[in-house]
């Protein structure tokens, strides 16, 4: 197989381009994953993309708690499009090859859409915990501007935080194999193809993942905390009923994103015995979550739920509670 390398003066080999072998162990029949995985991919843009038509038709949803969910969507179509046709394109036209600049672009796009996912489930908790516990505060408070500002500082924070990630992976010397055992550009699964010391290039992977996430992790369930405690303090059945309905499917979708990348980091450290499964829960992890998400909020969140169905012309003009 060409692995198109070229000879400098000191005869190091320098490689010009990544081969991305897929999912490791299973090459044989991989390829009989792509059908699941491409319906996980149409869906989520499916989904996504309905949700984002229905915020913007809908006047009644033009409030901060749908132009999070909105951006939301964004995010979720960017991560899967970063992966998906290029893991397709494995599976099914055996075009393994990547050029450096194309992996360590898609390395960095991977971090950075990750981050906002993480960045934006920050945001929407907060908008939650406003709007439950500072109730009268609230409208003015999380306006128009303060959902511009958020998002602003999410995406000036993800993009220059993240950019040290694909920056260090680009100064590693990369003189011997080019064969990822993956099907996207890992940051892991690149720099352990380096020849030299690929220490620093770890340890701001660790800070990024648990300064980083791990903040916003940690703000987001003391965000959900803080409302529970709030709620239980209500003589209203009712009032408690709402307020935790509010908030269930932005936590269902926290618990499992968060989750997912818990165990992703843990199922890492056992990669050399079993290396399929790490690199199967890093694709999922970035292709389920767009998928699931809409499903949860519509299933959850009756006022979207009613938007999808005037948008589609179902049950014709339903009254909004």
């Amino acid at each position: 197989m060409d692995s198109s390398t070229s000879v400098n003066n000191s005869s190091s080999l320098h490689m010009s381009q990544f081969l991305l072998m897929g999912l490791p162990g299973i090459h044989e029949w991989q390829h009989w994953l792509s059908l699941p995985l491409a319906l996980l991919y149409l869906s989520a843009l499916g989904a996504n993309l309905l949700i984002m038509i229905t915020i913007q038709h809908e006047a009644t949803l033009h409030v901060p708690m749908y132009h999070f969910l909105g951006i939301l969507a964004v995010v979720d179509i960017g991560l899967a499009t970063t992966i998906m046709p290029k893991i397709l394109a494995i599976f099914w036209l055996d075009a393994k090859a990547i050029s450096l600049p194309e992996c360590f672009v898609q390395i960095y796009v991977i971090h950075f859409f990750i981050c906002m996912e993480s960045g934006i489930f920050l945001c929407m908790a907060v908008d939650r915990y406003i709007a439950i516990c500072h109730a009268l505060q609230y409208p003015s408070i999380v306006t128009e501007a303060f959902v511009v500002k958020a998002t602003g500082f999410m995406v000036l924070r993800n993009g220059l935080l993240t950019i040290p990630v694909p920056v260090l992976a680009a100064q590693r010397h990369y003189c011997s194999r080019n064969e990822i055992d993956h099907c996207l550009c890992s940051n892991l699964g690149v720099i352990s193809l380096a020849c030299d010391d690929i220490t620093v290039n770890k340890f701001y992977q660790l800070i990024l993942a648990w300064i980083l996430t791990g903040s916003d992790m940690a703000l987001v369930f003391s965000s959900y905390a803080l409302i529970l405690h709030s709620v239980l303090k209500l003589n209203s059945p009712e009032a408690i009923s709402k307020a935790l309905s509010t908030c269930s499917s932005h936590l269902i979708l926290t618990l499992f994103f968060y989750t997912g990348i818990i165990v992703l980091s843990v199922t890492h450290l056992a990669g050399k015995k079993i290396p399929l499964i790490p690199v199967l829960l890093n694709v999922l992890h970035n292709v389920i979550p767009p998928a699931l998400n809409p499903m949860v909020y519509a299933l959850r969140m009756h006022e979207l739920r009613l938007g999808f169905q005037r948008l589609l012309g179902l049950g014709g003009d339903v009254p909004t509670k």
